[in-house]
């Protein structure tokens, strides 16, 4: 289901004007690179740091915690709120933050003015609503404290553009929510696991742009059409998706994790079924009845439309990026210079050629370059490269039944508590307390088992 399309500028100079449609996709919106962030003022030490106080300002008490709506996120406070001094704070907070980023924002103009101005009344809302920062005494401290949050964060996406933008927030949201996409029986497999995410995005992306018009009490059919509108529509987006949600227990969660974890639970077995089915070619009679089905049909279209996975594209980018940087840290500049010129898929002579090397040096430095890639997959980055090759924890580490149970029969009992402590995603000092071993231990003792699962992984005998 697409949603109602969008314009982004391409170029900085018409970043404020109307150029071609562009769709919101379905997947979401983007997520980007971090900004300098601009010089803080002393924070008052009883107060929470800002993006808690949005948290906590966001968060609700469902009556029916299967179907949460976070309509008005209203927040109790013991003071009587003075509509003429938030509008009076209001005015104020928009011109210092025009002042603060006017080298940052397009030519001003109506749209510009009504985007600070959404960031403003809401920054304005939380402050007000909040007994904490009012009594206080730090109101207008905390007000330009959380609107260069917002206002940092509807910037990161600004500058990444609308295409790169999205593709960023794809990402971010299909990370979120990947545990809980599908019900915990199902063994689906990435590309299942990423049409599942897709679908439930699409419906996702709906609900966003119905609350960003109600909470912004804009129209019923307003659609972000310049480049600073769409980024802070996806900034809105990923603030959204994390707010959290007050469950029974005192519990919480994030919001979108919850939608996730509904979706799953919505989805019967053979909906499942389909969108491994619909992976192959059909066979047979039966199989060639079930093809023509129109779900069917959608799920196949859908996925000849998309012969590029984005969200692989984007962890593969990653894991590329931080391999370098590793490689950097570990002072072997010339396996950075090997590693790029292999993904120009480059033959070995060429490579012999450019980088100056006889056969036994380049023997030599395909061997360090082993070692290293070898240690930053299976140690430094362990979590990112399994999750890039579809082997990550939730999914057997990338072993089929058959080879996952009789892994698990051949670990040593410590081994197998080491499993099941990462499995809770505890971190590596937690362990060590239980284990009552040091960090690097454990360090020592995962690589090993990882190394263990990569063997069984590849062995034609398990």
């Amino acid at each position: 289901m697409n949603v109602e399309p969008v314009n982004s500028a391409s170029s900085p100079n018409s970043n404020d004007h109307p150029s071609q449609p562009t769709e919101i996709a379905s997947t979401g919106v983007p997520s980007s690179e971090s900004l300098n962030q601009p010089e803080s003022l002393k924070q008052p030490k009883s107060l929470k740091q800002p993006e808690q106080f949005e948290r906590s300002e966001r968060s609700e008490q469902p009556s029916q915690p299967t179907v949460l709506q976070p309509e008005t996120l209203a927040t109790s406070s013991n003071h009587a709120p003075d509509p003429l001094q938030d509008e009076n704070q209001t005015l104020t907070l928009v011109q210092q933050i025009l002042t603060e980023y006017q080298a940052e924002l397009p030519a001003l103009s109506a749209s510009v003015r009504a985007v600070v101005t959404r960031i403003a009344v809401e920054v304005v809302r939380i402050c007000s609503k909040s007994d904490r920062i009012y009594n206080s005494g730090e109101v207008q401290f905390w007000q330009m404290k959380l609107a260069r949050l917002r206002m940092q964060k509807c910037l990161n996406y600004y500058r990444l553009g609308s295409r790169q933008g999205r593709v960023e927030l794809m990402s971010h949201l299909s990370t979120m929510v990947y545990r809980h996409i599908a019900p915990h029986q199902s063994q689906l497999g990435f590309s299942a696991r990423y049409n599942a995410i897709e679908d439930f995005l699409q419906g996702f992306n709906v609900e966003v742009l119905k609350a960003f018009r109600r909470e912004n009490g804009l129209d019923a059919n307003y659609c972000p059409k310049t480049r600073l509108e769409l980024a802070e529509y996806m900034a809105f987006t990923e603030q959204y998706a994390k707010r959290h949600i007050l469950l029974p227990g005192q519990r919480k969660q994030q919001l979108i994790v919850l939608r996730a974890q509904g979706y799953a639970q919505r989805q019967p077995p053979e909906a499942v079924l389909d969108l491994e089915l619909a992976m192959d070619s059909a066979k047979g009679e039966e199989a060639e009845m079930h093809s023509r089905s129109a779900m069917m049909q959608q799920v196949r279209e859908q996925m000849v439309a998309e012969t590029v996975d984005p969200a692989d594209s984007v962890i593969r980018d990653r894991v590329i990026t931080e391999l370098i940087e590793y490689l950097e840290e570990q002072g072997q500049p010339d396996c950075v210079e090997y590693l790029i010129l292999k993904l120009k898929d480059l033959s070995a002579p060429e490579i012999d050629d450019l980088l100056g090397l006889s056969p036994r040096q380049r023997d030599y430095l395909q061997q360090r370059f082993k070692y290293h890639v070898e240690k930053f997959a299976r140690s430094h980055r362990w979590q990112l490269v399994h999750q890039w090759l579809g082997a990550d924890l939730d999914q057997n580490l990338g072993m089929t039944q058959q080879q996952w149970d009789l892994f698990l029969s051949r670990l040593t009992p410590d081994l197998q508590q080491l499993l099941q402590l990462k499995s809770k995603q505890l971190e590596d000092q937690e362990i060590a307390k239980i284990l009552k071993c040091t960090p690097v231990q454990v360090r020592k003792r995962w690589v090993k088992l990882l190394n263990l699962a990569w063997e069984a992984r590849n062995s034609s005998t398990v």
